[in-house]
């Protein structure tokens, strides 16, 4: 294995190292090195002795104040006789480690800025704000792409639908955010988002003919490995096209999750795009990994076919006796251990070299600008835009899904200080008194505006607008008759729900500035320039009207 090569270019002393530390280890603690743990998930001690004892290689935390993730970095390092793995997800910005860091936005806000120099901005700022919680691997940037509408994960997560915005977005996000020093993880190969189902929940499928994947997915992949990618998250995700011409004999249920895949992982990802960076499984508590087959033969397997590391774990001891005693009956080779522990030894010495000072940056500027940039007309065919206080004096405010916005505060009450401070009379709508009314007596002087944040989750199949169960009276069924509007702050499909709306708008992140940006767009105090990365219709004709 050549460590003086992609992606790692460590100098001779440094691949000593490697190559020294490893033949110090026992097994027990190259085992352990294979993992890494959810930090919450284990009281304060238990996790030093998992360090001390049983060598475990990395820890993700969750968002917590930056002084006090530092200090629990510095303790579990005094008990790692290796250097840590310090995970983060920091899909949206800083926040993701950081939790005063910044909530940037989402990838797909940023795709729709459609300017390059903001996801540079936005990788610089997960990079600096994560580092400064001692974090110095991010799983990110999300590599898929939205080609199903109805795909519940996928979402505002990706750069869009198209594969060419992906790929440019995803090369650029990788570059700037590993010469901050910050490793990337791109998420989640083979890739999804073909599937409308939820890998959380039992493994997916992207079935797309093989030749289609290596022009899409593939690319993306070979574009970030040319780039210098650190490492990979493998999904449990099927790609039964590019299994099958790998290895002709396979047949249709013969093929495993990518997490699985030898052919996938070794023959594809390592041979045919020439990845020497480390792989680690997408989480293995998942369904979507666990539904294959026996824990106990998984394991294993997932090594045997390329991956290097375990993302959580259901029983952490349970898993490592399994490792031990696959080492010993041959499932698992010492050849294939050692080549997973060396790139992992590997990505710690690179990233100990690449605490570099970190790099000023303008957060808040620079998220300010993004969210502008990317809020997007998506139609006004009632040509209401800009909202003008003397033709539409009052506001009914319908606002549905989440309130409390991830930066805290409410959404409504945001919303109803802006509009009253234009000169706006605002009145919010409330399903427990509303009741049902003809259209004769609908004030012409009022807009209707709807808000809408309905966040995309794991283990939540689906992500639909339900409307209030009292007959439905929030729906906008009166639009022949008074002006309305929607504004999405997240999820930019909701026109399947609401296609007869006349203006709809896409934000794409549920933060103050989106929200404000898109209020200023609607009255016209500044103009729409984002581009859509998705078809919002969802191919939908009535929707378009």
């Amino acid at each position: 294995m050549n460590l003086q090569g992609k992606p790692f270019y460590l100098s001779k002393m440094q691949e000593e190292w490697v190559h020294h530390t490893l033949t110090g280890m026992t097994a027990e603690e190259k085992i352990g090195q294979l993992f890494v743990v959810l930090g919450p998930a284990y009281g304060d001690e238990e996790l030093k002795q998992l360090i001390k004892q049983r060598h475990i290689g990395g820890v993700l935390y969750r968002p917590m104040p930056a002084a006090a993730l530092k200090e629990i970095w510095k303790q579990l390092d005094a008990n790692a006789n290796i250097p840590l793995l310090k995970a983060a997800n920091l899909e949206e910005g800083g926040y993701g480690a950081n939790s005063e860091g910044t909530y940037f936005g989402s990838q797909m806000q940023v795709a729709a800025a459609n300017d390059l120099a903001q996801t540079e901005h936005f990788a610089k700022v997960c990079a600096v704000e994560g580092r400064a919680a001692g974090c110095n691997w991010n799983f990110a940037p999300v590599c898929d792409i939205d080609m199903n509408f109805r795909n519940p994960i996928t979402n505002v997560r990706t750069y869009g639908s198209d594969p060419e915005k992906v790929c440019r977005n995803v090369e650029v996000y990788v570059k700037a955010l590993q010469s901050c020093g910050m490793a990337a993880a791109c998420k989640h190969f083979p890739g999804d988002g073909v599937d409308f189902r939820d890998q959380h929940l039992h493994p997916t499928y992207n079935s797309l003919p093989a030749d289609q994947w290596y022009g899409t997915y593939g690319k993306i992949y070979q574009t970030a490995i040319d780039a210098g990618l650190l490492s990979v998250m493998v999904g449990h995700i099927v790609q039964p096209a590019v299994e099958m011409e790998q290895n002709p004999a396979l047949t249709f249920a013969d093929c495993l999750p990518a997490s699985q895949s030898k052919e996938l992982l070794t023959g594809v990802l390592r041979e045919k795009f020439g990845f020497n960076g480390v792989v680690i499984t997408d989480a293995t508590i998942m369904g979507g990994y666990c539904m294959s087959m026996e824990r106990r033969k998984a394991l294993p397997a997932t090594l045997m076919a390329g991956c290097d590391m375990f993302c959580f774990t259901p029983d952490i001891y349970e898993d490592l006796d399994i490792l031990r005693e696959a080492l010993h009956t041959g499932e698992l080779t010492e050849d294939r251990l050692d080549e997973a522990v060396t790139r992992i030894l590997a990505l710690k010495r690179k990233l100990e070299d690449m605490l570099e000072p970190l790099p000023e940056i303008h957060a808040s500027a620079w998220k300010a600008e993004c969210a502008d940039r990317a809020v997007t007309l998506v139609k006004d065919t009632q040509k209401l835009i800009p909202v003008q206080v003397q033709k539409y004096p009052k506001i009914k405010l319908v606002c549905i899904g989440e309130d409390t916005l991830p930066e805290g505060g409410s959404m409504a009450e945001y919303t109803t200080h802006y509009l009253k401070e234009k000169g706006f009379s605002v009145e919010r709508y409330d399903p427990m008194t509303d009741d049902l009314h003809g259209s004769k007596n609908l004030p012409k002087d009022r807009l209707t505006l709807m808000l809408v944040n309905l966040p995309t989750a794991s283990n939540q199949t689906t992500v639909r607008i339900n409307w209030c169960k009292k007959h439905a009276l929030d729906t906008p069924r009166f639009v022949h008759e008074e002006a309305v509007a929607m504004i999405s702050l997240n999820n930019p499909y909701h026109l399947q729900d609401a296609p007869r709306v006349p203006t709809y708008i896409n934000a794409y992140s549920p933060t103050w500035d989106a929200l404000k940006a898109s209020l200023d767009k609607l009255l016209g105090e500044s103009t729409f320039t984002g581009v859509s990365p998705v078809d919002a219709f969802c191919g939908l004709p009535d929707a378009q009207l």
